[in-house]
């Protein structure tokens, strides 16, 4: 599956100068909202996750997803599985699952976000389930921005990576983007264009 040429058909993977929530900025930007808005596009993206999820013999009962970048990816993964999807929000910098969700002792969860970059999201969302007596059997997402390693993936994890390293990551594939701290940016040093932010927290 070429997922670059799939995000470039919907508009979604974006150039300009832009502000990542990690503070860095790059050059490139990825929308997934712009791809999952498309019920049929967001359902042949899930069924490759799935795929990938099977043949790795990972069983679940439950998909969960941060809201709310992750909600679109984490309900259509769920569909393709057959499995339950819920989601975890924010409260005071931390995740906690709510709308009368519950979790049962032992159930097997797997956390979905649209784009993983260092993880840190899914962490917040995978603890929320664990302390409520769930087990995490996997994390998934559509793109992997290449701070972590993916199932088959060839890149190195970086430090950055805040995911377990003994639960499997799966992705679709990598989206390994420049990314510089603002003072050491080359977009700013030009000074043609001031950093924006598009996504969700902007």
């Amino acid at each position: 599956m070429d997922l670059e040429a799939i995000y470039k058909e919907a508009n979604a993977l974006l150039e300009g100068h832009f502000l990542l929530a990690s503070g860095n900025h790059s050059s490139r930007y990825l929308q997934s909202a712009k791809v999952l808005e498309y019920p049929k596009k967001a359902a042949l993206l899930t069924d490759e996750l799935t795929r990938m999820i099977k043949d790795a013999g990972i069983e679940a009962d439950t998909v969960c997803a941060p809201a709310l970048g992750g909600v679109l990816a984490g309900y259509e993964l769920a569909r393709s599985l057959d499995v339950r999807s819920i989601f975890v929000e924010k409260k005071d910098g931390a995740m906690e699952l709510r709308r009368g969700f519950e979790i049962t002792p032992g159930e097997r969860v797997i956390i979905c976000e649209d784009i993983i970059t260092t993880g840190g999201s899914a962490l917040k969302a995978a603890k929320a389930i664990e302390a409520l007596g769930g087990k995490i059997v996997a994390f998934a997402s559509l793109a992997n921005r290449g701070f972590c390693k993916r199932v088959g993936g060839s890149n190195d994890i970086k430090p950055e990576c805040a995911l377990p390293k003994d639960i499997p990551f799966f992705a679709i594939d990598d989206f390994i983007f420049e990314m510089y701290a603002p003072q050491e940016c080359p977009m700013c040093k030009e000074g043609k264009t001031e950093a924006i932010k598009p996504g969700s927290k902007g």
